[in-house]
């Protein structure tokens, strides 16, 4: 791993461990400031809106500019935004303050372009979930903090933390390097990416699949406090344990071809929903929430599968359309989950369970196949 890799990672690591700290606590802090369950998912809603917005710009900008100073701004923009959040005094203003800080998602085609053109000898698959696995490695500690404080204190607190912690993060990654130039050997594909049909295919396929992943996640903190009586330093427990699902399982599988990393995320994100609506205290809880990482390893291997697909020059803009996705499935799972649940709780854990498994047939057969190209 050479330094910038290396800052990269460090830098990801603190993020986790400030990001951490309130990411899971969204929902309930919402609640607490007086929104309903279809405001929280159509805030939330919003906020995955900004990040959806900025991918395939970020993209086509890092393409044509570098990726670095679009890493710096995100860096520098989240800071200023968490800090916002913390002074918020009401939930209008909270509002826009998180939705700010949705637009730092606008790092991740960027950040992943990057992180592939800096990773050496390394694999793009392992370059990408071993990042990723810093993030949550730094999310391991986060949330149990977060709980601490929170149930000892109050959850605005958490906020004021989190963003001394970024600016931490940030100082890291303003010392990274211009990424290496890629040579990359010739490969029969569009010129257009979004004429690309093997491409445009997983696109697709991944966003149905992301969607019904992340349907139960914003709400699966507020079914376990509203009906299931888990406290906050329990959620925070809970949220360390699905930290650490998101590193065993990028570090485990993140040397599996991509085609097949991604498919064995599917059973992983099933659990999730499964154990959070029949487990057994908290112990089953804290399976589903280990379980969760099937998301997360996912979406990394959907970027790894894409670029097999594209030609490297357009690494940046390919990796904008499929966070794209993610975010579009962040914008639309949240508000359509909020509606189910404010009618009825458990509903929302069947939908995710049943559609994840009939995705998981769909794209076992549409896949495109792998041609395992040297890029």
């Amino acid at each position: 791993m050479n330094r910038n890799l290396k800052l990269v990672t460090i830098s990801l690591f603190i993020w986790g461990v400030g990001e951490g700290m309130f990411l899971l606590f969204q929902p309930i802090y919402l609640l607490k400031l007086g929104a309903d369950p279809i405001a929280i998912g159509a805030i939330l809603g919003g906020m995955g809106f900004m990040t959806t917005i900025s991918q395939i710009p970020s993209g086509y900008l890092s393409d044509r500019f570098g990726p670095r100073p679009l890493m710096w701004f995100s860096w520098i923009w989240g800071t200023i935004s968490a800090f916002l959040m913390a002074l918020a005094g009401s939930l209008e203003l909270f509002i826009v303050a998180l939705l700010l800080f949705g637009f730092t998602g606008s790092v991740l085609a960027p950040m992943n372009a990057y992180i592939t053109s800096e990773r050496g000898n390394w694999s793009a698959e392992r370059s990408l979930t071993f990042t990723s696995a810093a993030y949550h490695l730094g999310a391991v500690l986060g949330p149990t903090i977060g709980g601490f404080i929170g149930q000892q204190y109050d959850l605005r607190i958490l906020y004021f933390i989190s963003a001394f912690i970024f600016v931490i993060s940030t100082i890291f990654v303003l010392f990274i390097k211009k990424p290496q130039i890629e040579i990359h050997h010739d490969i029969e594909t569009s010129n257009n990416i979004f004429k690309n049909a093997a491409f445009m295919r997983i696109a697709l396929l991944g966003f149905i699949a992301l969607f019904f992943m992340v349907f139960t996640q914003n709400f699966a903190t507020v079914f376990l406090t509203d009906l299931r009586q888990i406290n906050l330093q329990q959620i925070g427990y809970l949220g360390t344990i699905g930290s650490i699902g998101n590193v065993v399982l990028a570090l485990t599988l993140g040397h599996l071809p991509s085609k097949i990393g991604y498919l064995i995320s599917f059973p992983f994100s099933i659990l999730f929903p499964l154990l959070i609506l029949n487990g057994k205290g908290f112990f089953g809880y804290g399976v589903g929430f280990f379980a969760f990482g099937g998301y997360r390893l996912a979406r990394s291997m959907l970027l790894a599968m894409s670029r097999e697909f594209i030609h490297g020059k357009d690494t940046g803009l390919a990796y904008g359309v499929i966070e794209t996705t993610n975010g579009l499935a962040i914008i639309i799972a949240p508000f359509l989950c909020g509606i189910v649940y404010n009618q009825n709780p458990q509903s929302i854990f069947w939908i995710s369970i049943i559609g994840l498994g009939i995705v998981a047939m769909i794209n076992l057969i549409l896949l495109p196949k792998q041609k395992n190209w040297e890029i």
